[in-house]
């Protein structure tokens, strides 16, 4: 299955600019094959204050800079999952960039299980359709000349898909969302609706058994004490040392760990916000008869 309106011309090496938010620790990328060429932006950031209730555009502005600088046409603005702990900015830079934002279709589990948890408006339909397009497991798509693979990778949440980019005479490029983090810090956790342990495994697997220097970039880092903001790995890295899921780790091992460990982590201090806005692709609520728009906070629901 494709979803590529132009079949990709040559073998490039993608191009990947970072962009490191430490508000709330999340990356975003972009992705393009050549200056005055075409990208895809990969888990972009509204920024948001939420004491104030207020968001604002500085995250996006920066990506946003970066793509007219390099004079780049945005096909894609791409979301590995709906964030739990950023909003996204996917809408906005539709508007003033174009392209088209997708997700994987498992989307809709999500939308569906949060719509009642918010009890949203009946207008609020959980069929993926506030993005414009969802990806299948394993779909192919084109980023101008590059070659793109949409892979299923739930486990922390039921629509995690990774990206992998093909990059020539190098090594792949993959997009991994929450699904890892960098070797010190682990994996994702698994607690939150629809989230399941045993699955996270069986997809952190299947990104382990590609090729050893296989390039895999992080939507996040949590960095220990001492050690500076960091977003690349290798699966060869990962293999060795990381330190929830090396080799050598049994799935039954791994998933007592990672229950363990959920049973005792907060709640990200964004999920309310970040979900609302996340499962309709960016968007506000719909406006009140006032004119403003209105996040929800169920009690005692999660």
């Amino acid at each position: 299955m494709t979803a590529s309106t132009a079949t990709p011309l040559s073998s490039a090496t993608p191009q990947i600019k970072a962009f490191f938010d430490p508000a709330t620790w999340t990356v975003s990328y972009v992705v393009y094959d050549h200056a005055g060429g075409q990208c895809a932006i990969v888990d972009s950031v509204l920024d948001y204050d939420p004491k104030a209730g207020r968001t604002s555009t500085t995250s996006a502005d920066a990506l946003m800079a970066f793509v007219k600088e390099q004079g780049l046409r945005v096909q894609w603005i791409l979301e590995t999952h709906a964030h739990a702990d950023h909003l996204s900015a996917a809408h906005y830079l539709r508007k003033h960039l174009g392209g088209r934002i997708a997700i994987g279709a498992a989307i809709t589990q999500v939308q569906n299980v949060f719509k009642g948890i918010f009890n949203l408006e009946p207008e609020f339909y959980p069929d993926g359709s506030q993005f414009d397009h969802l990806f299948a497991p394993d779909e192919t798509f084109a980023i101008g000349s590059l070659h793109a693979q949409a892979l299923a990778v739930p486990g922390h949440t039921p629509a995690c898909m990774a990206f992998k980019v093909d990059g020539g005479g190098e090594p792949d490029a993959v997009f991994v969302g929450d699904t890892l983090f960098m070797p010190d810090v682990g994996t994702a956790r698994c607690d939150f609706p629809g989230g399941n342990a045993n699955t996270l495994y069986r997809s952190v697997q299947s990104l382990l058994a590609m090729p050893a220097d296989t390039r895999l970039y992080m939507c996040h880092d949590y960095p220990p004490e001492g050690r500076e903001a960091a977003w690349e790995s290798t699966v060869a890295a990962q293999r060795a040392a990381n330190i929830h899921i090396r080799d050598g780790v049994s799935e039954q091992a791994f998933v007592a760990m990672r229950s363990a460990r959920d049973a005792g982590l907060a709640m990200p201090t964004l999920i309310l916000p970040s979900v609302q806005i996340n499962i309709r692709a960016g968007d506000l609520p719909p406006p009140d008869n006032n004119g403003v728009s209105y996040l929800r906070v169920p009690l005692n629901a999660l």
